[in-house]
């Protein structure tokens, strides 16, 4: 059965184009078909979710925002840990993968974690900052993604932390102490993904260490389903917001 879920995931990958005028629409057109599919097959293929949610803090009575947190299945991560939060937000723009998100928070008891579909260039939580934001393979689905980690850094607390893992390619010339990808890598991989309204940039990660103090980060490679012998390129990165802004 494990098998028959993935290829019918990997079906609607490669068939399902995620059609639709707006984000919103292309992004439920897109997973509608594979939601109840989607947390198994992504455990293969989305490296590092647990690293980073388990190295994250966790502020006692704090406020954690997830954009574009689908099911809420990072939300596992944290364990125990989720009750010593006053809040956390899942958001996301898929219906269908946020009801996936209430069902689990209702089956786990978690009453202090909400599925909102709402976008993330422009959510605040009713608390109006957060003490935690996270993107975990997120980034790379949204169109105004710079907009979306300057909306994170808005509602982000001085000193808040936020962590991302996602896909990536560098750049032609990567900044030195990062990692320098190989023509092959920089072009084929945003070219595979882009059929799918999937964009690894290569301004992502230069863009976030502009923005945010770097606490930790890994840049890696992972294994792509059925795919044994090349790697895609992810970085995992936690970083805090300058409590005092440089001029």
């Amino acid at each position: 059965m494990g098998l028959l879920r993935d290829f019918r995931v990997i079906f609607h990958m490669l068939f399902k184009r995620g059609k639709g005028r707006t984000h919103s629409e292309r992004m439920e057109n897109f997973y509608s078909a594979q939601a109840k599919d989607y947390d198994e097959f992504r455990k293969k293929l989305l490296t590092g979710r647990e690293e980073l949610w388990h190295k994250l803090p966790v502020p006692p009575q704090g406020v954690w925002v997830d954009f574009g947190g689908g099911t809420g299945w990072n939300l596992e991560n944290l364990s125990e840990r989720i009750h010593e939060l006053k809040k956390i937000y899942v958001i996301d723009l898929s219906t269908s993968l946020l009801n996936i998100a209430r069902q689990r928070f209702a089956a786990r008891g978690w009453t202090n974690a909400e599925a909102v579909e709402a976008d993330a260039t422009t959510y605040t939580p009713p608390e109006g900052f957060a003490d935690v934001v996270t993107f975990s393979y997120s980034l790379t689905m949204i169109p105004n993604w710079f907009a979306a980690i300057e909306n994170a850094k808005r509602i982000l607390k001085p000193g808040g932390t936020i962590g991302i893992v996602d896909f990536y390619v560098s750049r032609k010339h990567a900044a030195e102490g990062l990692v320098q990808h190989r023509w092959f890598t920089r072009n084929f991989w945003p070219t595979w993904f882009a059929t799918d309204n999937v964009f690894p940039d290569k301004d992502h990660l230069p863009f976030l260490l502009h923005h945010f103090a770097k606490q930790d980060l890994l840049e890696g490679r992972c294994k792509i389903p059925y795919l044994p012998i090349i790697r895609m390129p992810y970085y995992r990165l936690i970083a805090t917001k300058p409590i005092v802004e440089q001029v």
